[in-house]
């Protein structure tokens, strides 16, 4: 079991940025590839970013990439996401995510077998 905590959300103007952190406990880090997803009002939830065990590769998703950035530490089982010139569209209720049965990065929602509760993300004008 793993059990994620989000925090680092809020409310910023666009051009802005925010640092999203993913504290994890239950099972050490370096077990589970960590990703990103975000659900905007009335859509599906939908990859943003994702990080290998060993923090070595990384993958995102083509309308973030060039501004947000995953990364992770594993001594203190935490994972980050650092997004620059946040852009109205960004506005989301943003999830990290644990997969530990996959080999390098995920990108599916389905190869994610557990997830924390959530934190919002508001980009205004």
């Amino acid at each position: 079991q793993v059990q994620l905590v989000e925090s680092g959300g809020g409310l910023v103007q666009a051009g802005g940025s925010l640092r999203l952190s993913c504290a994890a406990s239950g099972r050490t880090s370096s077990t589970y590839i960590m990703g990103w997803f975000r659900q905007a009002p009335g859509k599906e939830r939908e990859f943003v970013a994702a990080i290998s065990r060993s923090g070595g590769f990384t993958s995102y998703s083509d309308s973030v990439k060039g501004r947000f950035t995953i990364s992770r530490d594993n001594a203190k089982n935490t994972g980050y996401l650092q997004m620059n010139s946040l852009k109205l569209e960004d506005t989301a209720v943003y999830y990290c995510a644990a997969d530990p049965n996959s080999r390098g990065v995920s990108t599916r929602r389905s190869q994610y077998d557990y997830w924390g509760q959530g934190t919002q993300v508001t980009v205004s004008s």
